[in-house]
């Protein structure tokens, strides 16, 4: 066998195994490799991080009656809690929203945003390659040289990789893909607030509606005594001040309506912009008047540990908490070297049919380190100040623990007391109606005079629409208890 030439054997001493069976005797070359293995069993430096832990009661402070039980969360439920109320068209207006809410759609768009960032961070472990090409045309001068003019034509690949010894790209990589965890967490959040808003605005259409009936059917009874009372001035039975005061009760009550009318219409032009619809989008299917929603089935709480695993604000707090502690990491490897490999493989010629010759290649390769050696302590600052920030984050998520928790104990205490509540005016109401047909008998019978007709008829009145209220508050204030605890962010709306 013939013996190799001295440019084969220069080419067999370059040649690297990584293995270790062969390897080339070049510096550069071992430095490489060192590089390359220190770059895998790189550590990160900075906190790692650990979910805090904050105890809590193992009940609930607030006393379970009224429909509400300390059994296990009935995650189905939660789900979709609306559909206990029964109503079919609150639940296409749910469905509706989840497509259309511009507060989810951008909530979306923010997730989209995050999971494209957290690919740019990941990118930042790979090297990076760029094309290069040019032609130069140059020419000396006579007096300082020959005035002679010569082409060059260059045309390759350079890459770049700098090695992620210290965990500063890892790091970063953790803070990122934590922002796409929180950035998940609040558009659920945003999906349970805007479901839980939208019932709320329903409710409180068919709570004016309710209203709306009750004067209404107070004006056409007081508008008959009204028109009684005439007729018995005009027979002698009857002074003109009873006619008076009946018309004034009349006119007080008629009065109450507009507002009523004004208000219902508000409701329903906010029941629209929720769906991301203009005003007015949702008048014709609401114009028929229908009772005000009522669950029947009883609300299982659960603990207060499992309701702040659930609450996506909660969820959405702790994850920050993870990304500004991963950032920690990222600033504190700004305090260490960086090390990068270099390398360009090319052609570099005279003239341009020469380009692509054997003869006009040309490479290099190498590693490079830059170390920051003086910068008035702005890297330290720099580290200091993330740190800040991670304890703002962590002040932030006690604070979100303590205000979900209150929202639970608020939400089950108004439930409770509102269904009480209720329960009275109810009773007051039976009571009232009943006095207004006294009150009427008797003053038909000359035993008493008008004016206890008329306060009857007002307290009436009074209790129907207080009433009518009570029933509203009732449902909003399940709304806001399956609101706090978490339910509806596993509804159908896709996150991206």
């Amino acid at each position: 066998m013939s013996k190799p030439m001295p440019s084969q054997q220069r080419c067999r001493e370059r040649r690297v195994d990584v293995a270790g069976s062969r390897y080339g005797t070049h510096p550069g070359v071992r430095i490489t490799v060192a590089l390359l293995m220190l770059s895998l069993a790189g550590c990160a430096v900075g906190p790692d991080y650990v979910p805090p832990q904050i105890p809590t009661s193992s009940a609930w402070h607030a006393q379970l009656t009224g429909g509400t039980a300390a059994g296990q969360l009935d995650l189905q439920t939660l789900a979709a809690w609306w559909t206990t109320l029964n109503d079919p068209t609150l639940t296409g207006l749910i469905e509706r929203a989840a497509r259309g809410n511009l507060d989810l759609k951008k909530a979306r768009a923010a997730v989209r945003e995050a999971r494209a960032r957290r690919g740019k961070s990941q990118a930042g472990l790979f090297p990076t390659v760029d094309a290069k090409g040019a032609a130069t045309f140059s020419r000396s001068s006579q007096d300082a040289g020959r005035g002679n003019t010569q082409d060059l034509y260059t045309t390759g690949f350079d890459a770049s990789w700098e090695l992620d010894l210290f965990g500063g790209v890892r790091r970063s990589i953790e803070a990122a893909e934590a922002d796409l965890q929180a950035s998940s967490e609040e558009l659920r959040n945003t999906l349970v607030s805007l479901l839980a808003e939208l019932a709320l605005n329903y409710v409180e259409v068919r709570t004016y509606q309710a209203r709306l009936s009750v004067a209404e059917a107070n004006l056409a009874a007081q508008a008959e005594t009204c028109e009684l009372t005439t007729g018995r001035v005009e027979a002698g039975l009857a002074t003109q001040l009873d006619a008076e005061q009946a018309r004034y009760n009349l006119e007080s009550t008629r009065s109450q309506i507009p507002s009523l009318r004004s208000g219902l219409e508000e409701a329903k032009n906010g029941l629209a912009v929720l769906l991301g619809e203009p005003p007015g989008a949702v008048q014709a299917e609401l114009e028929e008047r229908q009772p005000i929603p009522v669950a029947s089935l009883e609300v299982a709480v659960g603990v207060p540990a499992e309701v702040l695993r659930r609450r996506p604000d909660v969820r959405q707090a702790e994850r920050k908490l993870a990304a500004e502690t991963a950032r920690v990491g990222v600033a504190m490897a700004e305090l260490y070297p960086k090390f990068s490999l270099l390398g360009s493989i090319g052609l570099e010629a005279l003239s341009l049919s020469k380009v692509v010759s054997a003869a006009s290649r040309t490479y290099s390769l190498g590693p490079s380190v830059t170390w920051r050696l003086f910068d008035a302590g702005a890297v330290r600052k720099s580290i200091e100040a993330q740190s800040a920030v991670q304890e703002q984050a962590l002040i932030q998520y006690e604070a979100t623990v303590l205000t979900a928790l209150q929202e639970v104990e608020k939400a089950l205490v108004a439930y409770v007391e509102e269904q009480n509540r209720r329960q009275s005016l109810r009773e007051a109401t039976e009571a009232a109606r009943r006095a207004v047909s006294l009150a009427q008998a008797q003053y038909g019978a000359g035993m008493i005079d008008f004016r206890s007709v008329l306060d009857a008829q007002r307290s009436l009145l009074s209790f129907q629409d207080e009433l009518a209220k009570s029933e509203g508050e009732v449902t909003s204030n399940l709304v806001r208890l399956y609101k706090a605890l978490g339910g509806g962010w596993t509804s159908p709306a896709p996150e991206s």
